[in-house]
């Protein structure tokens, strides 16, 4: 599978902080206004800076490409899950969830197409809750017919939970950064 290295285009706005971050010592009208995001494609964490006198609203999807930007004036780049602030924090686990539903399709393929990883690891076992039994009975159920939603995914293979919740917690430990290997987040 061959890694995309584009940008994010879109993100969803999970804080916004208009006279900046509280711990920041500089006067307030030195401060810049900071908004921390979500890509929409890669579940990237940003921190964008938005035009003057923009105004953003948290889970408003914003352009952050390479072209004119409506309401972001730049990226300050890429962000990690510790400097989040406490309402981002709470935020993101619905913001992914928003974009696994939207997304819904991708994540069907995951199942659909997932190969092993080596001799000992296919990369179905790599989600939450998902072992040997389950993944078997998900590679026995796909060789029969393809899944066409993730509702079809829970209702044909009875061992697995929620597929739907297996991929926002996957994302969601990806994001951390914590994981050898990831299939969602890049």
């Amino acid at each position: 599978m061959e890694i995309e290295r584009k940008r994010e285009t879109h993100a969803i706005v999970l804080d916004f902080l208009q006279h900046g971050y509280p711990f920041d010592k500089r006067p307030s009208h030195l401060k810049t206004p900071i908004a921390q995001a979500l890509g929409v494609t890669k579940f990237a964490l940003l921190e964008l800076v938005p035009k003057k006198d923009v105004h953003l609203q948290p889970f408003e999807k914003v352009y952050v490409g390479d072209d004119e930007r409506p309401r972001i004036h730049h990226v300050n780049g890429r962000i990690g899950i510790g400097r989040l602030t406490q309402t981002a924090r709470s935020e993101l686990q619905h913001a992914v969830k928003a974009l696994v539903e939207e997304r819904e399709q991708e994540f069907v393929e995951f199942f659909n197409k997932a190969q092993p990883m080596s001799t000992r690891m296919h990369a179905l076992e790599l989600l939450p809750g998902v072992g040997k039994k389950q993944m078997w009975a998900i590679l026995e159920e796909r060789k029969e017919k393809e899944f066409t939603t993730l509702a079809d995914v829970k209702k044909r293979v009875k061992l697995l939970s929620d597929p739907k919740k297996l991929v926002i917690n996957r994302v969601l430990k990806e994001i951390e950064g914590n994981e050898k290997h990831n299939l969602f987040v890049r």
